[in-house]
């Protein structure tokens, strides 16, 4: 192989190997949240965001800025266990914007006695300090 063309291979080769590492990165942070969930874990579930007043989430309430704000926004629309119910996502695409940000688009289900609600959800995460964060979640 001439040099230039494995030059180009490496450099190819190198980085898809990052991007796969980033994307299963992102899955493992969303693993982390489902298992967090499912623990009735929401202090868990948190870490995975920003936690910064910066944060934004979007629900059918309306839009919530902070970690805290979205902390306790979650204790309050879900106090138990029962009403967190089972947790599951389904991760429709994981699309790279560039080596600091990532967009993801799925879908959620919660498992409960009395129902099983569901919606889609778009994550904006960023890489802060060497770790994948959501820094924008938008939930329906």
């Amino acid at each position: 192989m001439k040099p230039v063309l494995l030059l180009v291979f490496l450099v190819t080769t190198i980085g898809c190997a990052a991007q796969s590492a980033d994307e299963t990165a992102i899955r493992a942070l969303l693993q982390t949240q489902t298992k967090a969930w499912n623990g009735g874990d929401l202090e868990a579930f948190m870490q995975t965001y920003w936690h910064s007043d910066s944060l934004t989430f979007i629900g059918k309430r309306g839009v919530t800025k902070g970690w805290q704000n979205t902390l306790d926004n979650y204790k309050r629309n879900y106090p138990d266990k029962a009403a967190m119910g089972t947790l599951s996502f389904n991760i429709i695409e994981v699309k790279k914007l560039s080596n600091e940000y990532y967009y993801v688009t799925g879908k959620w289900l919660l498992q409960r006695a009395a129902d099983a609600p569901s919606g889609y959800y778009t994550l904006l995460l960023r890489k802060i300090n060497g770790a994948w964060k959501i820094v924008s979640d938008h939930s329906s």
